[in-house]
């Protein structure tokens, strides 16, 4: 089943941004006297350097080699932007500029050879750990010498544990009491039993351990 291709806005936004930039490298540097297919290379060298630097930081981590290149790709994109927008005479270019977009292909090269063949931090940190022993080595060392069996530490007995607690009584306040003898004297009058602990919990509203203490102080 062939999925759909439904438009991002972040990716629509990202092909503008991208294109807009494309095109003010192309002009800046067909101005500073680069035209042709020049022009157009100076483009794709600023975004391919940009690229190389962002993928060096996801793939090894941050590090200032990296930072130091992206950096430098972004600031030629945005001032290409902005020297485009009225900023410079574009007619008439300044010389530093002319310099800047001659020594650019320079200055990408080596940005470009160090991002991809400089040392990585996984790679250092591997060639710091050390080396594995050889076999051979392991196997002639001499075992540690067994203890004799008089030599042996003695080990002692383990304490045995103090017995947990016992629950403690369940105490029924005064009050309460006197409140429950009246119930049973009433139930009694009224039924001529006396009162059974079931009644007298659900009279009262206690719980059955209380219930049970109350009964046990009323007989």
């Amino acid at each position: 089943m062939t999925r759909l291709i439904r438009p991002d806005a972040v990716l629509v936004q990202a092909v503008i941004a991208g294109a807009l930039s494309f095109a003010h490298l192309h002009d800046l540097a067909d101005a500073a006297g680069q035209d042709g297919w020049k022009a157009w290379a100076y483009p794709i060298s600023v975004d391919l350097l940009l690229v190389a630097a962002w993928r060096r930081l996801r793939n090894s981590g941050p590090s200032r080699l990296a930072w130091s290149w992206f950096l430098i790709a972004l600031v030629a994109s945005l001032g290409a932007n902005v020297a485009t927008a009225g900023f410079l005479d574009l007619q008439h270019p300044p010389a530093w500029l002319r310099f800047g977009v001659a020594g650019w292909p320079a200055l990408a090269f080596l940005g470009g050879t160090l991002l991809a063949h400089g040392a990585t931090p996984l790679a250092s940190t591997a060639e710091a750990a050390p080396a594995p022993e050889p076999a051979s080595v392991t196997a002639a060392r001499t075992p540690d010498p067994v203890p004799e069996p008089d030599e042996l530490p003695t080990v002692e007995p383990t304490p045995a544990l103090p017995e947990a607690p016992s629950t403690p009584a369940v105490v029924a306040p005064a009050p309460l009491v006197a409140h429950a003898r009246k119930v049973a004297d009433d139930h009694q009058a009224r039924t001529g039993i006396p009162i059974d602990t079931d009644t007298l919990r659900a009279r009262l509203g206690v719980p059955p351990a209380m219930a049970d203490a109350i009964a046990a102080q009323l007989t």
